[in-house]
């Protein structure tokens, strides 16, 4: 919600925080666009996590969230230097919500860009998966 608007609101799916830095390019947002989509989370007939988005035609519901990238390293106050400017950041969300699009072939759900949400959900698991481009390795 944004001054008391749902600006976007999906059933069955991933809520996706998308943290953008500086050093982000089209090459990470499509790595992690085919990642999100095919990622096998959602139980199958026995319990066991086997299925992606495209087999429970679920949604994604996109928020950007540059306080992903908090430094609380120093002090108690959090740094968000590496996160990147507006001016970065909004083509490659914007570019985002289009990739996730395409794969799924549906319409993403989303926030607004630098607004003030109000983010309601019902994490089903728990489940809550972090991924960093910058460490494709481990993922």
């Amino acid at each position: 919600m944004v001054d008391h608007q749902v600006t976007g609101a999906i059933g069955k799916g991933f809520v996706v925080l998308l943290g953008i830095e500086e050093t982000d390019g089209m090459d990470d947002l499509r790595w992690l666009a085919q990642k999100i989509a095919n990622l096998r989370v959602f139980g199958d007939e026995n319990g066991l996590m086997n299925k992606s988005l495209y087999d429970v035609q679920g949604d994604i519901l996109l928020i950007s969230q540059f306080t992903l990238f908090a430094q609380t390293k120093k002090g108690n106050r959090p740094s968000f230097i590496r996160a990147a400017k507006p001016d970065h950041a909004i083509p490659l969300y914007e570019a985002m919500i289009a990739e996730l699009s395409g794969l799924l072939g549906k319409s993403v759900a989303t926030g607004r860009f630098g607004a003030d949400m109000k983010i309601s959900l019902v994490n089903d698991g728990p489940v809550t998966i972090v991924m960093d481009t910058k460490d494709r390795d481990n993922h």
